[in-house]
């Protein structure tokens, strides 16, 4: 996402800022107007950078727990700020290494929420929820068995609305661990949610529509697939899976569920990454070779993009962000490639994304044409 300024001094902070460490005024996310606001007059009034006051009160998750930075009308039927609305269950706060995990996870999950905000995406509650709209609730649990054996009994995972996560994925040394053991080359908090966030919009979005999923069976296959069969040969050791270009990861060979869930993930990874950038206002040269680009720059709005316009950006700036990573001896950055049928499945998704939000997709070919 784009840096936000503090509204008081201006200075560009990170998404989880609460302090501004320039004029050590307290400041807060406000959903309604996309920006920070600043606890002025005494720390008695939330305004924005033009001094107007705004009627807002921090979310009850801030005022209980101190996990969360995002502010909530005062007029608002829940005290809850419009990610934490969406808690159905919260870790035991009991054991001493869980609420610092809980926190990571918070932000990890409201960065999700403002890339859904900033799309248009549908977000219902759970208590929100009628006939074929699925409303949205996570659960995170603390898992005893894998934090002290190294076996864990709870699944990370999406059903029937509700995003199930394992507080030992907050655990960045157990994280890589089974980033590791499972073969995958990037594994992230965000991205859990991304993944499962995007089995939710399959539930919401395609499922219930006879045309939506026809449309999606043409390009990502029949669903209809033993799903527990598919992973159970996918991680059989007689597996005979290969990762092509034809798919974003090699977890999304194993169903066209998972195979939607990765390229939705991805297409947020997309979109946050190029807004990142574009917020930024980083330029680059053009790029010699037969693959050269005349000079990448993002001069549109990536959350209301055409799929052309996100690939074309995202290739250069992959590289050069790669390349950053490798002078630091980190690993790539961006550990993927954008082949056609990837470029073909993003842009069902992008496609899937406007329709949802109300608006058409943004101008370009139709790449599932081409």
């Amino acid at each position: 996402m784009a840096p936000y300024p503090c509204p008081n001094c201006k200075r560009l902070n990170h998404f989880e800022v609460r302090v501004c460490p320039a004029c050590a005024f307290t400041l807060g996310y406000d959903p309604s107007s996309d920006g920070f606001l600043f606890l002025g007059d005494g720390a008695t009034t939330w305004r924005d950078g033009g001094g107007q006051p705004h009627d807002a009160v921090v979310c009850a998750n801030n005022n209980e727990y101190g996990v969360c930075n995002w502010l909530v009308s005062a007029s608002d039927n829940t005290p809850y700020c419009r990610a934490c609305r969406h808690n159905r269950t919260i870790p035991d706060l009991t054991v001493p290494t869980v609420p610092e995990r809980w926190g990571k996870i918070e932000e990890a999950k409201r960065r999700l929420f403002h890339t859904l905000i900033k799309l248009g995406l549908p977000l219902e509650t759970k208590a929100e929820e009628v006939d074929k709209i699925q409303g949205l609730a996570f659960d995170f649990l603390y898992d005893p068995a894998a934090e002290e054996q190294g076996q864990a009994q709870i699944t990370t995972g999406h059903d029937g609305g509700v995003i199930t996560l394992n507080l030992i994925e907050a655990d960045d040394v157990a994280r890589e661990r089974a980033r590791r053991a499972m073969g995958e080359p990037y594994r992230t908090l965000l991205g859990h949610f991304r993944h499962e966030v995007g089995h939710h919009y399959w539930s919401r979005l395609v499922e219930t529509d006879a045309e939506e999923l026809a449309a999606f069976r043409a390009i990502f296959g029949d669903e209809t697939t033993d799903y527990a069969q598919a992973l159970a040969e996918h991680y059989g050791p007689n597996s005979n899976k290969v990762w092509t270009d034809d798919y974003v990861s090699y977890y999304a060979t194993s169903h066209p569920w998972e195979d939607f869930a990765e390229t939705f993930a991805h297409y947020l990874h997309m979109i946050d990454t190029l807004a990142t950038i574009g917020g930024m206002d980083m330029r680059m040269a053009p790029f010699p070779g037969p693959e050269g680009n005349p000079g990448a720059k993002i001069d549109f709005d990536p959350y209301h993009a055409s799929t052309e316009q996100l690939t074309a950006e995202m290739v250069p700036y992959s590289f050069a962000l790669n390349a950053v990573n490798r002078s630091m001896g980190q690993p790539d950055l961006y550990p993927f490639r954008l082949s056609p049928a990837i470029m073909d499945k993003i842009d069902y998704v992008n496609r899937l994304v406007a329709r949802a939000a109300g608006r058409a997709a943004a101008p370009g070919p139709d790449m599932r044409a081409a």
